[in-house]
């Protein structure tokens, strides 16, 4: 064997060893002893729960029970009755986790007994007596981010501004596949009032994409603040539940430590 070979055997190792051990850090697993180990995963309009794969992944590997709510979207009711179906059937105390319209939907339906903490993922957050609509007086939202909206009330992200609007760091395939895809919104929904704000209760954190055009960054911040959120920012566009797992589900994994310690 040469010499270049073997350096060149011993660079591939090296090279092999720091993405293996880079890979175990990513997915280190939870103690045994952790209290909260489920984490109930809420997609907002125009997605579905498929969205959530990345950080679904990046949570299993780690030991996390993960169940993923799909949405009908057809109304805030409809929507936080399909929560709360999934998280009765948690084992255990979970964290919860919205993006988007998801996180209207886990404030109102956060106050069930199993949850032990919010997890609002460039959400949004209104209060008790509150619409979703209400959210948007006094900001601008960015022109990219259009909707197109139904003969029967239901809006789409127009075809033609989806990846720029939604999904700008994604590939053109992922953009394309979401855009064809997309679950519409009944938009009567923002103009719902909540009954409840989970937030009011239990901790929560907010991972806010610094370059979502979906929402103005003003209004992001200011609802995080509202809520006494921790604030996780991250470069990504408004699909950053999809474009920045690791992220994300290390700011779950913050909440549910959090939540451990106090159930102890």
């Amino acid at each position: 064997m040469t010499s270049r070979t073997t350096n060149l055997l011993a660079a591939t190792a090296a090279v092999a060893g720091i993405a293996a051990a880079t890979a175990a850090h990513s997915a280190e697993r939870i103690p045994d002893n952790r209290t909260v180990r489920n984490v109930v995963l809420v997609h907002g309009a125009f997605a579905d729960g498929s969205g959530w794969r990345g950080v679904y992944d990046e949570l299993t590997a780690r030991g996390y029970r993960v169940s993923i709510v799909q949405n009908p979207l057809t109304s805030l009711a409809d929507d936080v009755a399909a929560t709360k179906r999934i998280l009765d059937r948690q084992d255990g105390p979970a964290v919860l986790v919205g993006h988007s319209w998801g996180g209207t939907v886990i404030t109102e339906a956060g106050t069930h007994s199993n949850v032990t903490g919010l997890v609002y993922v460039s959400a949004l957050s209104p209060d008790a007596g509150e619409t979703t609509a209400q959210q948007y007086e006094g900001y601008q939202t960015p022109p990219e981010f259009v909707i197109e909206t139904t003969a029967d009330g239901f809006g789409f992200v127009s075809p033609d501004r989806f990846k720029i609007g939604f999904a700008n760091d994604t590939t053109d395939a992922d953009a394309a596949f979401m855009r064809d895809s997309q679950v519409p919104i009944n938009m009567s929904a923002f103009a719902t009032k909540l009954e409840h704000a989970a937030w009011r209760s239990k901790p929560s954190w907010a991972v806010i994409a610094t370059d979502d055009k979906a929402f103005d960054q003003r209004m992001l911040q200011t609802m995080a603040k509202r809520i006494g959120a921790t604030i996780t920012e991250v470069a990504a566009s408004h699909a950053v539940f999809m474009t920045q797992p690791k992220v994300v589900a290390d700011v779950i994994d913050e909440a549910a430590r959090k939540g451990s310690v106090e159930a102890q």
